[in-house]
């Protein structure tokens, strides 16, 4: 090795062992690592503004069996100064960066002069390689350790057990030591792109050049999160009362916040209650199928009892049906749909459709059980919408499962309609398109849905043909650019949950968890929407379903299990906080399953609730004033509960504890079925989810036209494609005489 090689490494080894802080202004200590900065060992020139011009790093000499080239470095013993070299800001230094890649035309230097930078920084003392100054989202382990000097510019200090990743680390670092707070958080992550489309991580395949990418921007991320919070403490500001969340680990389950105290109260319940209501249940060949956003005291108690009873099934609404089907097709005399009204309707329709006419289908109340998106697909302003559309030509209506089964009915006969899911949307849109030319979408009733939807879109006609392609294998940048003025949704309708998680919540979690998973329903505002998807660029976020957020998370925790390494990972919760029963049940069966082993890596994973203090209630327990609530809850001693006083269950000042719609299904409710059935039926009539006899304007049963578009979605599900009668249906449209 070089001698000036040599000598980097030895300052670099020799840092901590020279100063008790790592950020010691000693001309002496300083590590060379920043080439911008003096003391430091420069180990970048000032580039020649001529293109062809020799590269930054000179090479002394070059290793003839072709590996890395050890370059000498111009100021190994010039310290003439201990102040930072501000003469130029972190733009200027980042387009320096861009350009000496630039300058270097063959993949394999650049990879080179990226391990290079990594031989400037030194090693990080293991003290400082702690959980707290992890950088989450990367594939390799990163730590990050940051602080504000005297003359209130920012220090970074960072290390990885990947050379190519210390490579990237040291790179940003080059560009923003010794920066101003202003300066470290202007930075976007999209000023990065020139550095990812110049060959630094143009090797290994479309994974690892993702992986690559990601390592760029979470460090930049995590850099921008610790320079808030440093710059808030400088000036004195309190640091903001985060939002509760669960830990969640191989030992058990901690309680941050009192509503997450709430919640965690109901993942471990009553095991008499479990008892009762398993010993029911297989007695009476009952079935059991419910929604993700139900009551967290409900969900613990059915996912305890799914070990005694196997016809228990907590899903999203699209899987409930089939499960339904499945339970029927086991034996099961009744189905109870803990879920609102839409979906028991759902689970009726599709049993009579496979020929279960003989189960029994039952809800959780005597009241109607409503859902604010299947009220709006039901308003005069809806049909009107409708009307609209079937005056294009061809059109094709897309409607949300949230709806009525009434509603999918008239909808079926004013315009050529399919169903479809959070999960399947874009698929089934861009599938439609592809398949008829001209072709007119009209989509509702969930209008943020609708604005994400077309905000993707947009997103995708500025992307690559290959990349659009990875998407949709029919599609190019034409394609989505053509279709686009073809893309019409409902403008006036909203999921009560989901509408909440707005500019109030997305401003908390981008100062405070920027950094973290993210995870939205594809129903939330626009704004959540883009933190969302920007968080999804870089491998921390998903957008869509229940089951994709669910999926998402066990994604990660299962690659952290796989990376064998002692791991925290925080998972921020945009969608309704029932989801929860669910989540820790599967953190739990991927943590006991890898936990065999006592050498394994100690991994937890936190899940935090955008919820405020408004959303919550207080119990008598606590409050002279509280409510009597009259159930288990004032027993178990918990001081509060999810849901607003009120019972609207959503707070206006950011985030929602919980739909009140799905809070209607009670335990109380589902054990009162099933004590009821079968010979008490008389008392259950008005929990029976009946049978459409009503008919259409047409004169067509509602409960046959309202099928069918779920079953073109089925069929699309199952096939990737169109069914061809829908197609027919379009394509017609403007006849008269068209059959259902």
């Amino acid at each position: 090795m070089e001698t000036a090689s040599l000598a980097m490494r030895a300052s670099c080894s020799s840092f901590f062992s020279k100063s008790l802080s790592p950020f010691n202004t000693n001309h002496r200590t300083l590590r060379p690592c920043f080439p911008f900065y003096k003391p430091p060992i420069r180990c970048l020139d000032i580039l020649n503004s001529d293109p062809n011009s020799q590269p930054l790093f000179k090479s002394t000499s070059e290793d003839p069996s072709g590996k890395i080239p050890s370059f000498s470095c111009s100021a190994v013993t010039s310290f003439t100064s201990h102040q930072p070299n501000i003469s130029s800001n972190s733009r200027e230094k980042l387009q320096l960066l861009v350009s000496e890649f630039q300058a270097l035309k063959e993949p394999v230097d650049r990879v080179k002069r990226l391990l290079n930078y990594a031989s400037c920084c030194p090693s990080m003392e293991a003290s400082l390689k702690i959980a707290a100054n992890r950088v989450p989202g990367c594939t390799a382990q990163v730590w990050l350790y940051v602080m504000m000097d005297d003359d209130q510019r920012m220090r970074f200090l960072a290390d990885s057990d990947s050379e190519i990743t210390k490579g990237f680390c040291s790179c940003l670092i080059s560009v923003l030591d010794g920066a101003t707070a202003e300066e470290v958080l202007e930075l976007k992550t999209e000023d990065l792109g020139a550095l990812s489309v110049v060959g630094l991580n143009g090797i290994g395949g479309l994974s690892s050049t993702a992986s690559r990418v990601n390592t760029w921007h979470n460090v930049l991320v995590s850099m921008q999160k610790r320079t808030k919070a440093l710059v808030a403490e400088r000036q004195g500001r309190p640091r903001g009362e985060p939002f509760p969340s669960l830990i969640v680990n191989a030992d058990g389950i901690e309680a941050k916040g009192s509503y997450a105290q709430a919640q965690a109260r109901f993942l471990s319940p009553d095991p008499l209650k479990v008892q009762e209501l398993a010993n029911l249940l297989k007695e009476k060949k009952i079935g059991v199928v419910a929604h993700f956003y139900m009551d967290p005291e409900v969900q613990g108690v059915l996912t305890a009892a799914q070990k005694l009873w196997p016809h228990i099934h907590i899903s999203d609404s699209l899987v409930m049906a089939d499960s339904a089907v499945k339970m029927a097709k086991a034996g099961c005399k009744f189905i109870t749909v803990l879920g609102v009204d839409f979906m028991s309707e759902n689970v009726r329709a599709i049993l009579d459709q496979g020929g279960f006419t003989e189960v029994g289908v039952y809800r959780m109340s005597n009241e109607r059980i409503g859902c604010s998106l299947a009220d709006a697909a039901a308003s005069p302003a809806y049909m009107d919408y409708l009307s609209g559309a079937s005056v294009s030509s061809p059109p094709l209506h897309v409607v949300y499962i949230n709806t009525s089964l009434e509603t999918k009915a008239y909808s079926h006969e004013i315009v050529p309609t399919i169903t479809c899911t959070s999960s399947n949307v874009v698929q089934t849109i861009l599938q439609a398109f592809a398949e008829v030319p001209n072709l007119s979408v009209w989509y509702g009733p969930d209008s943020y849905m609708g604005a994400n939807i077309a905000e993707l879109f947009r997103q995708m006609a500025v992307m690559t043909d290959e990349e659009i392609a990875e998407i949709h294998p029919k599609h190019s940048r034409s394609s989505i650019k053509s279709l686009l003025p073809r893309l019409h949704y409902f403008q006036d309708g909203t999921c009560i949950v989901h509408h909440l998680f707005g500019h109030e919540v997305v401003e908390k979690i981008n100062e405070m968890y920027c950094d973290a998973f993210l995870t939205a329903h594809l129903e939330v505002p626009g704004e959540m929407f883009s933190l969302a998807m920007e968080a999804k660029r870089r491998g921390m976020g998903v957008v869509g379903s229940t089951k994709n957020i669910l999926d998402f998370i066990k994604q990660k925790l299962q690659e952290a299990l796989n990376r064998n390494v002692d791991d925290h990972l925080q998972f921020v919760l945009g969608t309704e906080s029932g989801m929860v029963t669910s989540i820790v049940a599967a953190v739990r069966q991927l943590l006991g399953s890898a936990n065999s082993s006592s050498d394994r890596g100690k991994v937890s994973v936190e899940i935090v609730f955008p919820v405020s203090s408004e959303s919550v209630t207080r119990t008598a327990s606590s409050s002279s004033v509280g409510l009597n609530l009259g159930d288990s809850r004032e027993l178990m001693g918990v001081s509060v509960i999810p849901g607003v006083a009120s019972g609207e269950g959503c707070s206006l000042h950011g985030g929602c504890a919980s739909c009140p719609y799905m809070k209607m299904n009670s335990l109380d409710s589902l054990l009162k079925v099933c004590q009821n059935l079968p010979n008490n039926k008389s008392k259950l009539s008005a929990y029976e989810a009946g049978r459409f006899s009503m008919k259409t304007p047409n004169g067509k049963l509602i409960a046959d036209v309202g099928c069918e578009p779920i079953l073109h979605m089925r069929h699309f599900q199952a096939t990737k494609r169109l069914p061809e009668k829908l197609i027919h249906q379009i394509l017609h449209h403007s006849d008269k005489s068209k059959s259902y």
